[in-house]
């Protein structure tokens, strides 16, 4: 851990964080002028420990009801302890949702979104008849059985650099273009949960929880595998009619280049 001692011009130090949060009770990541969001509660929290605004900027701006367990943040702040002192105060302050699991001192030029290499996401459905008390925030219950071979097969077609319109469209900014390159997309089977991991260089809004939902039509035997390509192909966003719920959905990892003072 840093030690806190290497602040840049302004006298603040550069640094960056890993998060987790459970999504149920926040309006999305990115702060908004009215409602909870996860952005704003940790500029509060670092506000308060500063005494001084602190702007945050995430690696993903994640939807109203996903959760994260490996969001990473970067911000400037003023603080002449250890790192390892704001970590233990940020998670002092901060509500039980929300919690700092790694602090660093980052390098001047990190920038947690467009810094990134990948990211990955996990997608969690309980598909069983009845329901779960105990993690029905962050599943999706299907009681209908699925198909996971069938999902798997057509899952391989989302691998590799290609538009993505389907599923999606570019968050602005900079980001004009819904070309995106899928390094993996996998289902995987333990009893009543599947849970599909895609990792990607980015993602388009609400990318994954389009695949998700049309990935189910075909596990139901709605639509083909064929019927899944052609639909990627068609680059046509009106052909979604399923958009899997926010609740199933966790942002796992950012990767980074591996260099020193860069998370991977």
């Amino acid at each position: 851990m840093g030690s806190g001692t290497n602040p840049g011009r302004d006298g603040a130090l550069a640094l960056k964080a890993t998060i987790e949060y459970d999504g149920t009770d926040f309006f999305g990541f990115q702060v908004q002028a009215s409602e909870r969001t996860v952005q704003g509660e940790v500029e509060r929290a670092l506000e308060a420990l500063t005494a001084g605004p602190v702007r945050v900027i995430g690696a993903g701006r994640t939807d109203r009801g996903v959760h994260a367990q490996g969001q990473v943040i970067g911000f400037r702040a003023r603080w002449s302890h250890s790192v390892v002192d704001l970590q233990r105060a940020l998670n002092a302050v901060l509500p039980g949702d929300v919690a700092v699991l790694a602090l660093d001192v980052a390098p001047e030029d990190f920038h947690p979104r467009y810094s990134a290499l990948s990211r990955r996401y996990r997608y969690t459905i309980l598909n069983r008849p009845w329901r779960s008390a105990l993690i029905r925030r962050t599943c999706w219950h299907v009681e209908r059985e699925l198909d996971v071979e069938r999902m798997n097969q057509a899952s391989q077609a989302l691998i590799g650099s290609q538009d993505f319109g389907t599923f999606g469209r570019p968050p602005g900014g900079r980001d004009k273009t819904s070309v995106r390159e899928v390094l993996d997309a996998r289902w995987k089977e333990q009893g009543a949960l599947l849970t599909f991991e895609i990792e990607a260089n980015a993602f388009l809004y609400r990318m994954v929880r389009s695949i998700v939902g049309t990935l189910t039509q075909v596990g139901w035997g709605q639509i083909s595998v064929d019927d899944f390509r052609a639909m990627l192909e068609a680059r046509d966003h009106s052909l979604i009619r399923r958009v899997a719920p926010a609740q199933g959905l966790c942002l796992m990892q950012v990767n980074y280049a591996a260099r020193e003072g860069v998370l991977q």
